[in-house]
């Protein structure tokens, strides 16, 4: 219960409790400051992997032969736009990255097994070694992303 005064020109009644301080804002959380980090480092490295596609791209339409470069160039642009996208979405806290996280694992999980049982002689090596370096740890990591975003 508050009570009034007069000031002292005697004519406006004002309340005898002072007035509340306007409220600070609350500094994030460090637990919710770190999972933002995160979340934008994490977007940031799949969409330079996706941008870094982009080169190699160019290298696959030069040198692969002619009845099997749209295939393969097509398979991999796809693969580059679904990372560079999902990278947007999960910088941003997208909720619909799990829709392009999950069809992006799906793509690298693709051209891994076609590169695998495709290849043959030294071009088999590079082929295991870019699926098992390259194409299904980021696989994972996009279904990780689709997974926990459900």
């Amino acid at each position: 219960m508050s009570v009034l005064t007069i000031d002292r020109a005697g004519t406006t009644p004002r309340s005898a409790t002072a007035p509340r301080p306007a409220a600070a804002p609350c500094p994030a959380p460090p637990r919710l400051t770190q999972r933002l980090f995160s979340q934008r480092f994490l977007g940031l490295g799949l969409l330079a992997s996706g941008l870094g596609l982009v080169p190699w791209l160019a290298v696959l339409a030069v040198t692969l032969p002619s009845a099997t470069r749209v295939a393969w160039v097509g398979l991999d642009s796809l693969e580059a736009l679904g990372l560079i996208v999902t990278g947007i979405l999960v910088s941003r806290g997208d909720r619909r990255r799990a829709l392009t996280a999950a069809a992006t694992a799906t793509l690298l999980l693709i051209d891994a097994w076609f590169d695998v049982t495709t290849a043959s002689g030294s071009g088999l090596i590079e082929a295991i070694a870019m699926a098992a370096l390259a194409e299904v740890p980021m696989a994972a990591i996009c279904a990780t992303i689709a997974w926990r975003s459900q």
